[in-house]
């Protein structure tokens, strides 16, 4: 599989929002719900971790940075912490993340940022949106693991729904005694999938067929049969020409004792004739009749009913195209799969 990627840049870079709202965590007031049930020293030390991850995000230290935002979010889950931690993820290639981070900071309003950074985090929720597919994943088998990407979902029944990166995706149910279920697709871009993960036994994807209808091998051994009586019936009219032949022997010597016996004519030569044609073609109806029998009984063996998978598959190349944000700005990325 290739990811090509084509970029454009669309957006300024992340340094002027490297200016977090900091006053709003140095604000106090009643009227703030984001610092409900949070003592004055949690806020203090949350406050000290924020300017120090502050401090690693001016300097591009962007790992640092993230660290201490998420130890402050520890202490302090503030709307402004969270704007930050988004910042620095953009630049570590985060969009999942980022986008959980942004929809935090915008989770009350203007208040706890400011109406300039409340504008921004908002457009930039709508770019990493565009960025990341939705999946929700559901599956109704007692006991079966789902996993998305190698890690556990969890064990069913159960569902998950969420974001994920666009592109090429594993999501794989199992379960001892059942075949795994394991699809690998790509997810478009903006939009949600529903998976409905069913997991089937070996005898559930195993059919029983014929390779022809199953009358097939009684008519080959019906016809030999009919060919076998034919046979018989040839016999029979054989036997009845060698009568007829020596009959006509008898009377002939009866009838003329002084000849020397009987001399036979063309006409009594012509009833044993018969009767030797007749008995030939009898004995070859008979092998007919025989062979014909013997490839039905084959038949009926090989025409038994026999076990088959139900195979169940897709392929293909896939090509999707999104909005890429960057650690340098925005653009458009172009995603072919071979």
């Amino acid at each position: 599989m290739r990811r090509i990627i084509f970029g454009c840049a669309l957006l300024g870079a992340f340094a002027a929002l490297a200016q977090a709202p900091q006053k709003s965590l140095e604000t106090t007031g009643s009227d703030r719900p984001w610092a409900k049930g949070v003592g004055e020293d949690r806020q203090k030390a949350a406050l000290e971790l924020f300017r120090t991850g502050n401090a690693a995000l001016k300097e591009s230290l962007f790992p640092a940075a993230a660290q201490k935002y998420r130890e402050a979010l520890v202490l302090w889950d503030h709307p402004a912490i969270h704007y930050n931690l988004a910042l620095a993820l953009v630049n570590l290639d985060q969009p999942v993340e980022t986008l959980e981070h942004l929809e935090a900071a915008l989770k009350y309003g203007e208040a706890p940022l400011d109406k300039d950074k409340f504008e921004q985090a908002q457009r930039y929720k709508t770019l990493v949106e565009k960025q990341l597919a939705g999946v929700d994943i559901r599956c109704t088998m007692d006991g079966a693991t789902v996993k998305l990407d190698g890690k556990l979902l969890f064990t069913a029944p159960g569902r998950y729904t969420g974001k994920v990166r666009a592109g090429p995706h594993s999501i794989v149910a199992s379960k001892e005694g059942y075949l795994t279920n394991e699809l690998s697709l790509p997810l478009p871009a903006g939009q949600t999938k529903i998976f409905e993960l069913n997991l089937l036994t070996t005898d559930d994807l195993t059919e029983f067929k014929r390779l022809w209808p199953v009358q097939v091998p009684y008519l080959v051994i019906g016809a030999g049969v009919v060919v076998a009586g034919i046979g018989l019936g040839l016999q029979f009219w054989g036997k009845g020409s060698y009568s007829d032949y020596d009959n006509q022997v008898k009377s002939c010597a009866t009838n003329t004792p002084t000849n020397g016996g009987c001399q036979l004519t063309p006409a009594i030569v012509s009833v044993k004739n018969r009767g030797d044609v007749l008995q030939s073609v009898a004995y070859v109806t008979y092998g007919l009749g025989a062979a014909a029998a013997i490839v039905g009984a084959s038949l009926l063996y090989v025409n038994r009913l026999q076990p088959y998978r139900i195979q169940i598959g897709v392929g293909g190349a896939h090509a999707l195209v999104v909005p890429s944000l960057t650690p340098g700005g925005g653009g458009l990325a172009a995603l072919v799969d071979f």
